[in-house]
């Protein structure tokens, strides 16, 4: 068996189709790969053959992704899969190889971002664990949140997806703006977004079609909602769940009456959102959080390409000077000691010949990239090795950043 690597061709388009429909054990609609290709990026394609068999496929989203300090270009890595005759033949590890070699090589984005299907996959890939968040389901019981100044004098009103989606896509970039790890809606985004989730309950979910209420305050939009609600019966009683798609809002009063509104609806039972970010105010105002059960999962894995340049490519809280060992056997040009120096301002990062002060694997720097606390936890699971004394702790303060890092978009 002879595997060929080449850029995606239009040609490819119905096998990359039925790759993904059998990988990811799921039927692609004629809407639902419609909504896929308003994103994506044929020329950033990547697609493994045998013979005239499309056996495995890797693309890039181009995202403006918030990291410390500001918007930064960052690859999407998505659609990643191997057809299941295929596995176990080191076609996932080619195509992950030439995917950011040709990042590298070609001077486009230092770092590259993923959602993984499988957790323990990414890791030998240098893909470090970079944010997190929660599912809750909270039992319906009104006044479940404690009152904030303002939240009175919000108004909520439905809206139609489709004719409030512009007004939605500015509340969502001017958030994403203030919240590391959150990317742009543009370019194809916002039709992606708001078509997602019209399929998600068209295509025999069993839920309604997707809802949209808009939060106003003096006049002027503030925050939106989409959601789509679910009927089931168990033990011939109702269990009507509000399933929430996202949340966002402009100011805390909006944030907060949208919720109310999302957590006491009639007729309802309960109310479900997975993408809570750990640090959300909504954490801290819920009255009882034991009910809702709160469930951890991974959200981003980021990728440092080219480590000096990621590492400039973003500020610190507090000024730094540090040389940092990377191992990298996967992207070799990262391996070696790099000297970094910066602060709130701004920051440089070069190869240097004096002796590192910490070493780790570029996974690890992956993992506190957009500001995660966990050096120290790292150093204490023996993943993270401090040469100099006082090293961790100084550099542990300049990684983090006062908000966690959040992704709300999947992709």
């Amino acid at each position: 068996m002879s595997i060929e690597l080449r850029p995606f061709e239009d040609a490819d388009a119905t096998q990359v189709r039925d790759l993904l429909s059998l990988s990811f054990a799921e039927t692609i609609t004629d809407e639902d790969w419609t909504v896929e290709l308003n994103v994506h990026e044929p020329e950033r394609g990547l697609v493994a053959v045998d013979g005239k068999e499309v056996v495995g496929y890797a693309c890039i989203y181009s995202l403006s992704m918030t990291v410390p300090g500001g918007p930064a270009p960052v690859a999407g890595v998505s659609m990643v899969t191997v057809k299941p005759t295929h596995r176990r033949k080191g076609i996932l590890r080619q195509l992950m190889s030439r995917q950011l070699t040709g990042l590298y090589e070609s001077g486009a984005e230092p770092v590259a971002a993923l959602t993984a299907s499988e957790p323990e996959i990414y890791g030998r890939f240098g893909y470090g664990l970079a944010s997190e968040h929660l599912r809750l389901t909270i039992p319906r019981k009104p006044g479940q949140l404690r009152s904030v100044p303002g939240v009175e004098d919000v108004e909520v009103r439905y809206a139609d997806v489709a004719e409030s989606l512009d007004e939605c896509t500015r509340i969502h970039n001017e958030v994403a703006a203030t919240r590391v790890g959150m990317f742009q809606h543009n370019g194809g985004w916002p039709a992606y977004v708001s078509n997602e989730l019209v399929l998600a309950g068209g295509t025999g979910g069993g839920s309604s079609a997707a809802r949209c209420v808009l939060a106003r305050k003096d006049g002027s939009l503030t925050g939106y909602a989409y959601f789509r609600t679910k009927r089931a019966v168990e033990n011939n009683a109702a269990r009507n769940t509000v399933l929430v798609d996202r949340v966002h809002a402009t100011d805390l009063a909006s944030y907060v009456a949208l919720w109310r509104f999302l957590l006491d609806q009639d007729l309802m039972t309960e109310t479900r959102f997975g993408r809570f970010a750990l640090d959300d105010p909504f954490m801290t105002l819920l009255l009882n959080g034991r009910p809702a059960q709160p469930q951890l999962f991974d959200g981003l894995w980021i990728r440092l390409v080219d480590f000096p340049r990621a590492l400039a490519a973003r500020t610190y809280e507090n000024e730094v000077d540090v040389v940092l060992g990377v191992r990298d056997e996967f992207c070799p040009w990262n391996e070696g000691s790099w000297r970094l120096t910066g602060g709130p301002g701004g920051a440089t990062c070069e190869r240097t010949t004096q002796a590192p002060d910490l070493l780790a694997d570029v996974r690890d720097y992956g993992a506190l990239y957009l500001g995660r606390p966990g050096l120290t936890r790292l150093a204490d699971a023996g993943l993270v090795e401090e040469l100099t004394p006082g090293a961790l702790l100084r550099t542990s303060q300049a990684f983090r950043t006062e908000r966690l890092p959040w992704l709300d978009t999947g992709f």
